[in-house]
């Protein structure tokens, strides 16, 4: 007679967050263990990478004053690697739900809503929905485009979230680009992860150009999306390991 031996249920290799606190723990407070943001030393270098990223996605930086870009290498395929990114909403143990939390609108990534600690203001005029707390909106985000197949021409295999960012602080651009490495410019895994995001303080550029205001926001910026970038990277590659396992 055969046994059935009983594997016990793999543990994650990050913790999920529940409430405020940890969410401030795991995003604001952690030390990331890979450094991810881009560095531009000159305004030269700012504008070859905006001249990039007009070619790769058709959109001009340059308009705006803050740019800024995250990037990972992750030992998974670009394929596999996007098809997680498309599952991106409010329960998503990567990013920080409980402070800016994921609403999508008709359960679609096509708009997004981004609201502080909770539920977007939008009701539904039930019952149920009225007597539910709701906080404000941080900002909108409307997709501009969502390529989910490589171009035909593109040899990099490149994936890529790309979005219109308005009703709020940040008005803008917002995208998640996803390619495998290119040896040449001496990336070793197998695909990158770049997280982008660029824009004006509501929409001022006045704003924008405020050294203090942008050290503040570059300071919690810079550290939470580096912290996603590396808990992403942890759980997918814990993932595709474990789908790799016969």
């Amino acid at each position: 007679m055969e046994t059935t031996t009983v594997h016990p249920h793999p543990q994650l290799p990050i913790r999920r967050s529940t409430n405020v606190i940890s969410d401030i723990r795991f995003y604001f407070f952690h030390r990331p263990e890979k450094k991810t943001l881009v560095k531009f030393n000159s305004e030269e270098d700012r504008h070859r990478y905006s001249e990039s990223i007009m070619q790769r996605v058709g959109i001009d930086v340059d308009q705006y004053n803050l740019l800024n870009i995250h990037r990972i290498g992750i030992e998974v395929p670009s394929s596999i690697l996007f098809d997680d990114l498309m599952k991106w909403n409010g329960d998503s143990i990567c990013w920080p739900n409980h402070i800016a939390r994921v609403n999508l609108q008709d359960n679609k990534l096509e708009k997004i809503l981004i609201s502080l600690f909770g539920k977007s203001g939008k009701r539904t005029g039930s019952l149920k929905d009225f007597f539910q707390l709701r906080f404000p909106q941080l900002f909108i985000m409307d997709a501009i485009r969502i390529q989910a197949i490589p171009s035909v021409n593109d040899t990099d295999n490149a994936r890529y979230l790309l979005y219109k960012c308005s009703g709020g602080y940040p008005i803008g651009v917002f995208s998640m680009y996803v390619r495998s490495s290119i040896p040449e410019r001496g990336e070793s895994s197998i695909s990158q992860l770049f997280i982008m995001v660029s824009f004006n303080f509501y929409g001022k550029t006045a704003l924008s150009k405020l050294s203090f205001v942008n050290k503040i926001w570059e300071g919690i910026h810079n550290r939470v999306t580096s912290n996603v970038a590396n808990r992403f990277k942890k759980l997918i590659e814990w993932k595709f390991e474990h789908l790799k396992e016969p």
